[in-house]
């Protein structure tokens, strides 16, 4: 998958896009880490019941240069992509994946428009 400007997940309110005052030091607050290339990753993953360790897999990768991103969530073996916003079942996990996002936005990592 390539790195995007912008990312609009699957049946999800919002689209996301990387704010243009995003700064490299927010993201080391916000527990962003460096990887082999250099790209900034967060990994959390999305439970119903706390510290449980049973959910889904969201990772996001911003590019190296703060130019591009990208933004999934997956099973927990980070193979199959999965669209929790598809049935009200996942209520619990779209208000924890949209909180997370709305701290990023605080941050200035991304801007969000509704759709």
């Amino acid at each position: 998958m390539a790195f995007e400007q912008s990312i609009s997940l699957k049946d999800c309110r919002y689209t996301y896009a990387i704010d243009p005052n995003i700064k490299k030091y927010a993201l080391k607050d916000l527990t962003f880490s460096e990887n082999k290339v250099g790209h900034l990753e967060l990994s959390r993953i999305l439970e119903e019941l706390p510290n449980s360790g049973v959910g889904f897999l969201l990772k996001i990768v911003i590019h190296k240069d703060l130019t591009g991103f990208k933004l999934n969530i997956t099973d927990q073996s980070g193979l199959r992509l999965v669209n929790i916003f598809k049935s009200e079942d996942h209520k619990i996990l779209q208000d924890k994946f949209y909180f997370l996002m709305d701290s990023l936005v605080e941050r200035h990592v991304f801007t969000k428009i509704e759709q």
